[in-house]
């Protein structure tokens, strides 16, 4: 459950999209919402005055009454960074990168994914409800764990969760493949089980399976055969995934995000 939903809205088409998604988000668990903008301090205040107008429109279109519009100047990753710190945020909310764009994308997207303290939601694209299908990657990292607890506390009851486990065999045989499956199938099997514990009794349902392969293949292959409408990660865990997340898994999904994408530390 959140209580205070943060947008960075850099005036993209796609940060309409977040907007009305963490709207949604806001509607669904009763949370408050505030919009931040971070304006450029060389541009002129003609342009800051046509970017509070474009900005007081879309809330007025899109988010819920009472949603607080906050301007600050400086560096936008940092001004983001800075402003969660400082005002009680739970979750952060922005918009995919479909174009190149000097604000959120590059790497100060990347600086504020790796820093964030609270989880973070990048929307990429439009959805007419609440989300009903997520995907959760997971190892046997606390992260993992952590990210699979905070999409069941961001999905409805109405939508299913499903785990996917990915390992490399790497050079085994066959039989020896099919051992260290079972063995993965049964550890994850009892990890869910032991998660699930911890979990209010009322949210999605949730499923899992173990794959055999690469973790981005696999990702990939999941998400397009469950037509997935959020892809779940965590971001500091210690397993094969998480190292990998770190580097080219995160950049490849958070720059060309299939669905939306909630990532948790």
């Amino acid at each position: 459950m959140f209580k205070h939903i943060l947008i960075a809205h850099d005036l993209r088409s796609t940060a309409d999209l977040a907007l009305r998604r963490a709207a949604q988000l806001a509607e669904q668990h009763g949370a408050r919402l505030s919009v931040l903008h971070v304006l450029d301090p060389t541009q002129s205040e003609q342009t800051h005055d046509h970017a509070r107008q474009t900005l007081d429109a879309s809330i007025s279109q899109y988010a819920p009454p009472g949603s607080e519009l906050k301007l600050r100047s400086g560096k936008p990753s940092e001004v983001v960074l800075q402003h969660l710190r400082e005002n009680g945020h739970d979750l952060l909310v922005l918009g995919g990168h479909l174009e190149r764009h000097e604000f959120f994308s590059g790497t100060s997207l990347d600086r504020i994914a790796r820093n964030c303290p609270v989880p973070l939601l990048l929307v990429a694209h439009p959805s007419p409800g609440p989300y009903q299908q997520a995907l959760a990657a997971i190892d046997f990292s606390l992260c993992a764990c952590s990210a699979l607890a905070g999409a069941y506390g961001l999905l409805p009851e109405s939508a299913e969760l499903h785990a996917v486990h990915v390992f490399d065999p790497g050079k085994a045989s066959g039989e020896q493949a099919d051992s260290q499956l079972q063995i993965q199938q049964a550890l994850i099997a009892q990890l869910l089980e032991d998660e699930a514990r911890l979990l209010p009794p009322s949210g999605p349902s949730i499923s899992h399976a173990v794959h055999q392969g690469g973790i981005l293949r696999c990702l990939q292959e999941q998400l397009r055969a469950r037509n997935s409408d959020l892809l779940v990660l965590g971001s500091h865990g210690r397993g094969a995934l998480s190292q990998a997340l770190l580097g080219s898994l995160a950049q490849h999904f958070l720059h060309k995000a299939p669905c939306d994408v909630f990532v948790v530390r």
